[in-house]
């Protein structure tokens, strides 16, 4: 675990001590007063939220000190204060610096879908062979990175981090904390476009990744992906290919969905090849798994450790999650996020799956911008032409769902729009029969989760 003395930590943030001993240690450092520790080191960050109001707070949990960047006076002139210019450039650099004291490989997984899935799923396989540090949860922004990266312990090997952004420059600033050793883009898919003006936009952001790869790195690209493929042209690194492809170094072929057990492919792992199982239902997750298995073949990971640890794996909570309820009701729990490539992969990859009848229940694509219509009526158009037999549309921008869904040939019937979760919690009931297939998938602004714990108490 990192250790730092009061005294280290304020040189290498160039900052001023105000009070405390020089030789007070630190292991734990926090931004939320509300989950401080006994003896962390709380960063007193300025935003939505003035930090420096929390102080307080967080001392009365047992922090040990803070760092500031206001004027601040506490009673106990035991408890350490550090002052700066700005304390959220002071965490990154405290991560940065502290990084640099490590001998660890820094893997930046960034795409447009499938980020934390990729992470998790990389870090299952890698820690068959190594000892692993990932970014919690999805810790993977420019508070997420360093707060991972201060959790580092002497024996990690490698260090598994999420790299996300919402607007451009966010990812180079992360490479900036943590130059990435090998650097992976899962996709580029129309999400966020409310913060871009095209998805050409999202590419060149995304490809800060690349630029930001330390020279001797490996890019682990999705090789299916026109724009990843784009982007990539100027990389003079080493690259690695994942995908369905002939051309891809690991990629998955005689791909077959077995049922409720999920898919079945031979996993091609440059010169070899062997069958893997999965209990995932449709494509967006077969390239998660194929891209975190890139990233072992990069680091030399032999195929058995893999699919030892391909065992493992199963969907994230909230992502993809197969329940099977009473009466032989299948509920499939993606109520975490939703976005128009994501979507379409799991009406496609579901549609299939022996049922009586499919009800997806879909809830808003948020931050879409000026083609948020248009993304929603196509959705509805993708479940009735995939063979869903009842749409339940959820929220205000779901109504282009339902008339998406009526315009290719839905029955109004079969059709059903709610005003928010919690009305469609209260009638979802209603609308189920034994044997039904049930997706639940929307934005976390619409919360979706409502509807799947209504399922779940019925």
């Amino acid at each position: 675990m990192v250790s730092l003395r009061l005294n280290d930590i304020a040189e290498k943030i160039d900052g001023t001590i105000l009070q405390g001993v020089g030789s007070l240690s630190f292991q734990r450092f926090n931004i939320d007063s509300r989950l401080t520790e006994p003896g962390e080191l709380f960063f007193a960050l300025s935003a939505e939220r003035n930090g420096h109001d929390f102080v307080p707070s967080a001392v009365k949990r047992g922090a040990s000190g803070a760092v500031i960047s206001k004027q601040l006076t506490l009673a106990d002139k035991d408890i350490a204060l550090i002052q700066v210019k700005d304390t959220l450039k002071a965490l990154q650099e405290l991560a940065r610096k502290v990084l640099q004291e490590f001998s660890v490989t820094v893997i930046g997984i960034t795409g447009s879908i499938g980020k934390t899935t990729t992470k998790e799923y990389t870090s299952c396989l890698l820690s068959q062979n190594f000892k692993v540090l990932k970014s919690e949860r999805n810790f993977n922004n420019h508070l997420g990175v360093p707060l991972s990266l201060l959790k580092l312990e002497d024996d990690h090997e490698v260090a598994v981090l999420e790299m996300a952004m919402s607007s451009p420059g966010e990812i180079r600033n992360l490479t900036r904390i943590a130059p990435p050793d090998i650097s992976v883009i899962t996709n580029i898919n129309p999400v966020h476009l409310q913060f871009f003006k095209s998805i050409d936009e999202i590419a060149l952001a995304k490809k800060e990744i690349l630029d930001g790869t330390k020279k001797d790195g490996t890019a682990v690209l999705n090789g299916d992906d026109a724009l990843v493929r784009k982007i990539s042209k100027d990389w003079k690194g080493k690259t690695l290919l994942f995908g369905l492809s002939e051309g891809c170094d690991v990629r998955a072929h005689s791909v077959q969905k077995n049922g409720w057990e999920g898919i079945v492919f031979k996993l091609v792992y440059g010169k070899l090849q062997d069958e893997v199982c999965l209990p995932f239902f449709h494509e967006s997750a077969l390239y998660n798994f194929l891209a975190s298995a890139a990233v072992g073949y990069a680091l030399s990971v032999p195929l058995d450790s893999l699919l030892t640890g391909a065992k493992a794996l199963k969907p994230l909570s909230m992502r993809g999650v197969h329940l099977r309820l009473q009466k032989n009701i299948h509920l499939i729990d993606d109520s975490y996020n939703s976005n128009p490539a994501a979507l379409e992969s799991g009406l496609k990859g579901l549609a299939g799956l022996p049922a009586k009848r499919k009800i997806a229940v879909l809830g808003d694509m948020l931050e879409l911008g000026k083609t948020e219509a248009e993304f929603h009526t196509a959705a509805g158009k993708q479940a009735a032409e995939q063979g869903w037999d009842i749409l339940v549309a959820v929220g205000p921008l779901s109504r282009h769902m339902a008339e998406g869904a009526l315009s290719a040939g839905m029955k109004k019937e079969q059709v059903f729009h709610f005003k928010d979760s919690e009305a469609a919690a209260e009638e979802i009931r209603s609308l189920v029969r034994e044997g039904d297939l049930i997706l639940v998938k929307g934005s976390r602004g619409i919360k979706m989760e409502k509807v799947v714990e209504k399922l779940k108490e019925e």
